[in-house]
């Protein structure tokens, strides 16, 4: 059944992606979304056998002996536990919704079976990552997302925009894939192995020791973690390495949600759980971890506040979420982590598909400054987008209110310095999501219209095609949070983890159900701060956004230019990197290399022939004349004795 789930959507893409022209556009279409619907029910009754059912059902799946070369052996196979079950859920679920809404979005567009085939690879490459049982088939996994990612957000490659944005996320990404690649090279050097089962099994042997890395000696197991965590934030957008994704908006919607809510920026998150061995034994890695992601969180939700772009808005929104799982995991909270990855990615995925239904709509606007009004013209995309917003504002008894609440109780129950921090900032983080969630909201489906006359004209509802997935992606927003908190982070949260989740000490989520009342109470008074804000700029006194902006200069530009971290970036990196580059290239390559390599020996040979040449006049007695010379020379040469 692994095997099938793993290797259905390559089969698929392999199909679409070699096939395409013969099968055709619904040909193409057929094949993938069928081997997602296959995928993605058999993950499903997978979650129920391992995750759900008493005791523990883990079990390993041998696939083939990958790499043998002298101590260095790799096996290709799947670890299945409860972690890698709630993943496979997530992937395939979200991703066979995304291909479905995909046949009516895409629908005019000439290369489907291109596409078709680029999102079943993608899906392939997250189910390699997440079933692994190694860090090389990881990282195997981790590549081809990248790689995915790149030809997806480029495929319109004929826009330059999209090539750009395509180019830096595969740039930025390689960055954090370095650290992650040192982090491997490092516990293979230390474990001599690896596979999770040997590295994690032998993990508090190495409590102590130091490793001497950039002329340092530092604590190994730490220098370990932080090189792994380098490359989470890459993949997962954190402060720092965070620039591509907003970026990735390039790319067709639904690829947008396919990489915001189940597979590219998820990746990170779960690869932390994974190692959650190493990392309890990393205290301060954990810490850097916390701080991190509570520091994204925060930085994320401000600039989500001032975009205009609907797509964009809600990148800014998955990368401030992304914080608030890494700042989790940074406080041993690994359970409600991963229970706000797997709610996140139902109303994530809603609100992206809806905004391309609202895209779609409105003949291809994204700009909400040209929008408004569509509440009466779309009312089932409305209403779609509405239940996502309450998911993720947390509002009571919708899936974001059982798991982002439960970060932040996690984080003040963690009593550190960290840990106030983390809370600090979640709670700031949630007032603001709660801001920018129903500005969108406001902006795009209240007031009167902004779109021209001719938009207006054709504005309609999305075809049943694209409405059908996100019934169900509201289903699981509205239902995910109430039906499985008890096994996420309840009093059913060993059982279901079985293991797949390590913890040093007291489970930090048990002493999260004992914290003060204002504790609890406080996300939900910042979501009703939040919402009673951006009602009264963008319903009440719509003039405010206007005067907001005009006494705060300062505050709005830092929200709206994204703290200038693209600007900064460039004068850091960009323009020296450019600068060494052409130096390089005039006065070495030009004036070294060329003038004594290539262009210096052929301009030596020219000169050489030059001078040869002369000596061929074309006259006949001027060579009569050097036969004569030779012979004297030779005569004179016998005469004189020569042999």
């Amino acid at each position: 059944m692994y095997q099938t789930i793993v290797f259905l959507p390559l089969i698929a893409a392999l199909i679409a992606g070699l096939f395409g022209s013969k099968l055709g556009n619904r040909g193409a279409q057929v094949v993938t979304c069928g081997a997602l619907v296959v995928s993605a029910v058999l993950s499903w009754v997978a979650f129920f056998q391992v995750a759900m059912a008493p005791g523990d059902h883990s079990t390993h799946v041998q696939v083939l002996s990958w790499i043998v070369s002298g101590d260095f052996n790799v096996n290709w196979a799947f670890q299945i536990d409860s972690l890698t079950a709630v993943m496979l859920v997530v992937v395939n679920t979200v991703s066979c919704l995304v291909h479905i809404y995909s046949v009516g979005y895409m629908s005019h567009d000439p290369h489907i079976p291109r596409f078709m085939a680029y999102l079943s690879l993608f899906t392939f490459a997250m189910l390699m990552l997440i079933t692994s049982d190694n860090f090389v088939q990881m990282f195997f996994g981790w590549e081809g997302v990248g790689l995915a990612s790149y030809l997806l957000i480029g495929f319109w490659y004929k826009k330059p925009s999209a090539n750009a944005a395509a180019i830096k996320a595969f740039v930025v990404n390689r960055v954090g894939d370095f650290g992650f690649a040192l982090g491997i090279f490092a516990i293979f050097m230390t474990f001599g192995s690896a596979d999770f089962a040997v590295v994690f099994a032998n993990v508090g042997d190495y409590t102590d020791q130091s490793i001497h890395f950039l002329g340092m000696d530092l604590d190994l197991l730490t220098t370990i973690c932080i090189l792994l965590f380098i490359g989470a934030m890459g993949k997962s957008a954190q402060l720092g390495l965070h620039t591509w994704l907003p970026d990735a908006m390039e790319g067709p919607t639904p690829v947008s949600a396919l990489i915001h809510a189940a597979t590219m920026v998820t990746a990170g998150v779960f690869m932390v759980a994974r190692c959650s061995p190493l990392f309890e034994y990393a205290p301060a890695a954990m810490e850097v971890v916390a701080i991190i992601g509570a520091s994204t969180a925060f930085f994320a939700a401000t600039v989500g506040m001032s975009q205009f772009d609907i797509k964009r808005v809600i990148a800014y929104s998955t990368c401030s979420q992304l914080g608030y799982m890494f700042f989790a995991l940074g406080v041993g909270a690994y359970g409600a982590a991963i229970f706000h990855l797997f709610t996140h990615a139902f109303f994530k995925a809603l609100l992206f598909l809806g905004s391309g239904s609202v895209i779609h709509a409105s003949s291809d606007e994204q700009d909400m400054r040209n929008m408004g009004g569509l509440r009466t013209k779309i009312p089932a995309t409305f209403w779609l987008m509405t239940i996502g917003t309450l998911a993720l504002t947390g509002f009571p008894f919708f899936a974001g209110y059982y798991s982002k609440d439960m970060i932040i109780e996690s984080a003040f129950a963690a009593h550190s310095s960290v840990g106030g921090y983390a809370f600090a900032m979640g709670v700031a983080a949630a007032l603001m999501t709660s801001f920018y969630s129903w500005r969108l909201i406001f902006m795009t489906f209240f007031g009167e219209s902004r779109a021209s006359k001719d938009v207006q004209d054709h504005v309609h509802e999305s075809p049943q095609v694209m409405l059908f997935p996100l019934y169900i992606l509201a289903a699981g927003a509205v239902a995910s949070g109430f039906l499985f908190h008890e096994y996420f982070i309840g009093a059913n949260y060993d059982e279901f983890w079985a293991g797949s989740l390590f913890l040093i000490g007291e489970n930090i989520m048990e002493a999260a159900h004992h914290v003060p009342a204002w504790v609890v109470y406080s996300p939900f008074v910042a979501m009703v701060i939040g919402f009673a804000t951006a009602y009264y700029f963008y319903i009440k006194e719509p003039s405010m956004p206007g005067k907001f902006v005009k006494n705060f200069r300062f505050l709005h530009a830092m929200s709206l230019n994204k703290w200038y971290f693209d600007e900064l970036y460039d004068i850091i990196f960009i323009r020296p990197a450019m600068k060494l580059g052409y130096i390089l290239w005039k006065r070495g390559d030009e004036d070294i290399i060329d003038r004594y390599g290539p262009d210096g020996v052929s301009a030596a040979v020219v000169r050489v022939a030059e001078k040869f040449k002369k000596l061929q006049t074309g006259y006949l007695y001027h060579y009569a004349f050097a036969m004569l010379i030779g012979l004297s020379a030779f005569v004179s040469w016998f005469a004189l004795g020569g042999n």
